[in-house]
């Protein structure tokens, strides 16, 4: 029963596009059970939303794990996480738009899924890349938020604004993901406070060299 009540909301989700239009009596009607059955299975509304969101970011670490493991390296596996997150995303706009747009809660049950799956991954991938030298020894947590901050934004902004001259979604994605894991990687060997043009000066000297 339970499954089925985060199905029928999931459904509500996507047909409605927001989560204000979505209510206990609808669920249970589309379920065919009373409203109290409900609050059998969740405390109240926003924990049925948690769930149901909670369980988008479960399937999302799957697709995202599942095309690490494809990768020839743990580079390449980074970036193939990145690439589904933003797919995936793209394949889900509402349940992405309500899961990481909408008003947060600490502690709920979207937080904890995400700290456990998705975001455990990415640091992984960060911390195994750190230990191979491949970039600078550093927080892979920090790492992991900052890629994760680009990865999001490019989705927010794919889904949210569709019309703007991205050209192919997927390949712009990858330029700005490697733009952004690149110039943290340059960053981390100059170090945090070297100045922008200074750090440029430096990436010059290396080319040549």
């Amino acid at each position: 029963m339970r499954e089925e009540i985060l199905d029928a909301t999931t459904d509500l989700l996507l047909e409605t596009g927001h989560a204000k239009a979505v209510s206990i009596r609808a669920v249970a009607e589309r379920v065919r059970i009373t409203p109290p059955s409900i609050y059998l299975h969740f405390a109240d509304k926003d924990a049925l939303l948690d769930a149901v969101c909670a369980r988008y970011f479960e399937n999302l670490d799957e697709v995202m794990q599942s095309a690490a493991r494809a990768a020839p390296s743990t580079i390449e596996g980074l970036r193939a996480q990145g690439l589904a997150y933003v797919r995936f995303a793209m394949e889900n706009p509402e349940l992405y738009r309500i899961a990481t747009m909408g008003e947060g809660r600490p502690g709920s049950d979207v937080d904890m899924t995400l700290n456990s799956s998705a975001f455990v991954h990415m640091r992984s991938s960060i911390g195994a890349l750190m230990a191979e030298g491949i970039c600078p020894p550093g927080d892979s947590g920090a790492a992991a938020l900052e890629l994760w901050t680009v990865v999001h934004g490019v989705s927010a902004l794919l889904i949210s604004r569709p019309y703007l001259p991205f050209g192919d979604a997927e390949a712009f994605a990858d330029r700005v993901m490697r733009s952004a894991w690149c110039g943290y990687v340059a960053s981390a060997l100059m170090g945090p406070d070297v100045p922008p043009q200074e750090t440029l000066e430096r990436l010059k000297v290396l080319v040549h060299e």
